[in-house]
């Protein structure tokens, strides 16, 4: 599979900001990328972005919940955000299981239910400061990846650094090797031949500026995009890096 860079708004975005997906559409159908191109809005844009973007990129959700359906106020299924033109949704980002208490399980839950939904879920690993400072950095992916992972191959593992969201730090190409490596061997002892489908992305203050050299890093088969995917002609230039 060809490498994916997918951009994660996150909490950002607003209508009048569609027209940077207009933007992204026209250069993608003037000249096509080697990479798979994927933009993940809030919620309230996926509908309009899958529209704007006209399958020259995807669209993904940035979470599901794990029930079909239900009293679930505020929730979204992945069934809901497939109808809404999704096919693919992240799992597991940092700042869910921070700022929403959510575990290794619920993270496979929300995973497995994305698989039965017909997406195909993006799950996210990565280690605190405090963790690489002690030395963890496998340690904690490991264990993430043995709790978080579904049982079926048909996904993506997002590696982000907690501490290089948002920051502007990036761990050494040397360091992302090393996480990519593990996680790599981990997907291959889980999942068998299998494995070789399932791109492990790398997010953490990605940017136009260092996209090339991450994307060049052995065991890299994309990026995770934050501050930079808001941007056409910044989200552009890192997915022809690729």
């Amino acid at each position: 599979m060809g490498a994916l860079i997918a951009g994660n708004w996150k909490m950002n975005g607003l209508t009048a900001d569609l027209a940077e997906l207009d933007a992204i559409a026209d250069s993608l159908a003037a000249e096509p990328a080697a990479a798979e191109a994927l933009v993940c809005p809030p919620a309230t844009l996926l509908a309009a972005a899958a529209k704007r973007l006209k399958g020259r990129a995807g669209v993904g959700g940035q979470t599901c919940h794990p029930n079909e359906k239900g009293a679930h106020t505020g929730e979204l299924s992945a069934d809901m955000l497939k109808d809404a033109g999704a096919a693919y949704v992240i799992v597991g980002h940092s700042e869910r299981r921070a700022d929403c208490g959510e575990g290794d399980a619920d993270v496979k839950a929300r995973a497995e239910a994305a698989l039965r939904a017909g997406l195909r879920p993006i799950v996210a690993v990565g280690e605190t400061l405090e963790e690489r400072e002690a030395g963890r950095v496998v340690e904690r992916l490991l264990e993430q990846l043995a709790g978080s992972l579904p049982d079926a191959a048909a996904i993506d593992v997002a590696y982000e650094p907690v501490w290089a969201i948002g920051t502007g730090r990036t761990p050494s190409l040397a360091d992302i090797g090393e996480a990519h490596a593990a996680i790599r061997t981990a997907l291959a002892e889980r999942f068998g031949g299998a494995a070789a489908d399932i791109r492990v992305l790398y997010g953490g203050s990605v940017k136009p500026e260092n996209a090339a050299e991450i994307l060049a890093v052995d065991g890299v088969g994309g990026a995770l995009v934050g501050g930079a995917s808001l941007k056409a002609a910044d989200f552009l230039a890192i997915v022809r890096a690729a």
